[in-house]
Parts: C-alpha cells; sequence; structure tokens
C-alpha cells in the first residue's frame, strides 16, 4: 500500500511539473514576436510586456534585430495614463541652462520622466512653433515636409495634430516637429523626407488617451517610417497608438524615467534646450 501511494505521490508531482512547463511554453510562444510585413529583413526577437512601475505609469522594452545589414535595435517605452499623468513642455532657459540631457531636465523640474522634444539649431533656437508655460518662443507653423504634426496641451490635456488643422491661440503649450506617423489611426504618407534607418524618438496618443514616448535605441541603423508606422498600429504588437508624432533624433534621441525603485535612461550624444517631461498630477 505504500509502495503504491509513493507511486501516485510521484505521478502527481510528474503530472504537475509537465503542466507548468506546458503551460510556461503556452505563455512564451503568446508572445508576439516574428517578422515585419513591412520590412521582412527586420523582427520582433522580444516583445517584452508593459511593466508597471506606479499609478499611471508603464515601462517596456522591445528588442528588435535587422538581418541584412546586421543591426540590434532597443525600443524603450513609457505608457502614461494622463489621469494619473500630465505633459509639460520643459524649455532649458527657464532652468539657467543653454541645454541639458532629459535626467536634469526631469531632476530640475520634478518630473518622473522626460524625452527630448523638438528641431533646433546649433544656437539652441526651435525651428518651428514652440510655446511653453503660456509664452510663445516661436510663432511660426513651418510648412516644411518634415514639420507635419504638433504635440500641444490644453487645459493640461496632450493632443496631436496635423499642422494643417493647428491653431496656436488654442494651445497652452506646444511644440511643432515631424513627420506625423500616424493620425486618427491612419498611416500618413510621407513625402520629400528622407527615409532612412536612423536612432528615433516618438510621443503617441492611444484609443484611452493614454501617452506613449519612445526612443529606438541603436549603436548602428535604427527604424524606418514604415517600421515605426507598422509597430505603433499593429495589434500584433500591443501598442495600437491612433496618433504618433517623430521628434528629434539621431544624437538628440534621449528618455528617462524613475518611478519607485526603478530608474531607467537612454542616454544621447548631445544635450538639448527642449524636452517634454511628465508629471504626477496633484491629488
Amino acid at each position: 500500500m505504500l509502495v503504491w501511494l509513493m507511486m501516485m505521490v510521484r505521478f502527481a508531482t510528474a503530472a504537475v511539473i509537465f503542466t507548468v512547463l506546458i503551460l510556461g511554453a503556452i505563455s512564451a510562444s503568446s508572445q508576439p514576436q516574428g517578422k515585419l510585413k513591412t520590412s521582412p529583413t527586420l523582427a520582433v526577437t522580444d516583445s517584452g510586456g508593459w511593466k508597471l512601475l506606479e499609478k499611471g505609469v508603464e515601462f517596456r522594452r522591445m528588442a528588435l534585430e535587422r538581418s541584412e545589414p546586421n543591426q540590434l535595435v532597443d525600443l524603450k517605452l513609457l505608457r502614461l495614463d494622463t489621469r494619473w499623468v500630465v505633459p509639460r513642455v520643459l524649455h532649458s532657459p527657464r532652468f539657467q541652462l543653454k541645454s541639458a540631457n532629459v535626467k536634469t531636465f526631469a531632476e530640475k523640474s520634478g518630473a518622473l520622466a522626460a524625452i527630448n522634444a523638438n528641431y533646433f539649431d546649433t544656437d539652441g533656437k526651435p525651428l518651428a512653433f514652440l510655446k511653453v508655460a503660456s509664452q510663445t518662443i516661436n510663432s511660426r507653423v513651418a510648412k516644411t515636409a518634415l514639420y507635419t504634426g504638433v504635440f500641444g496641451i490644453k487645459d493640461q490635456r496632450p493632443f496631436i495634430v496635423h499642422r494643417d488643422e493647428f491653431v496656436p491661440e488654442q494651445v497652452d503649450e506646444g511644440l511643432q516637429s515631424g513627420p506625423l506617423l500616424l493620425f486618427h489611426g491612419a498611416a500618413q504618407e510621407i513625402t520629400r523626407v528622407p527615409s532612412r534607418a536612423h536612432r528615433r524618438a516618438l510621443i503617441g496618443i492611444d484609443q484611452e488617451q493614454r501617452l506613449v514616448a519612445a526612443v529606438a535605441d541603436c549603436i548602428f541603423g535604427g527604424l524606418y517610417w514604415p517600421e515605426l508606422q507598422e509597430i505603433f498600429s499593429d495589434a500584433a504588437w500591443q501598442i495600437q497608438l491612433t496618433d504618433l508624432l517623430n521628434l528629434d533624433g539621431g544624437g538628440s534621441a534621449q528618455i528617462y524615467i524613475k518611478a519607485g525603485k526603478f530608474e531607467d535612461m537612454v542616454a544621447g550624444t548631445s544635450e538639448v534646450p527642449v524636452a517634454i517631461g511628465f508629471f504626477r498630477r496633484p491629488n
């Protein structure tokens, strides 16, 4: 009888272990992976998952690999619920600085996170529309092919709009950048703007009015416009933004987050005069 009981216990234990392994395999395989439709040479090797850092703040890391030429890209994303987090445009002169990295912007302003923002010249002056804390720094809405989108804030609520629909007087803060990649859920045609693989910084909004800020970090190469449009809209990758705006990239692309014990940063190779900061909404 004792031998029989021991055999049953061993069988039950083996069954439990087998079930756990099967469920683990199913869970792992359920993570979306594979090549992009728009770019067969680019594959998502690890799609990651949203990690809750604190109320209204989530972090995620995606790993991508390009086969021709061989390149690795880390895509780091923040998802911010605007019921708990509010954005602000941060301008370095307000902190007695000519420029700074985004970690410094966050520390000086009290933001929990920050990402670089618009394009600027060698003197740090914005090349298109910029309004900070109700003060217009550059009133010109640029009409060139690159500057097709505006990130605006009105009554602490963020939005992204096509520059042809933008009314400067209707924003408390805002900045013009581009190209506009997604608008009202549709991929935007991008003309007369070179499409090359590059380090990217982006800001977007989903159907639930959550903000997503992201930086594609890489040593060589980066991501093309159609790849970004697919990653941020296709249901397979579980981001699904309705609006997506490209920010200044290359050496300017950088993002910083500190929430609780979690801290992460993608460092740029140059400082920037403007950033978008994300702040805990006051109770």
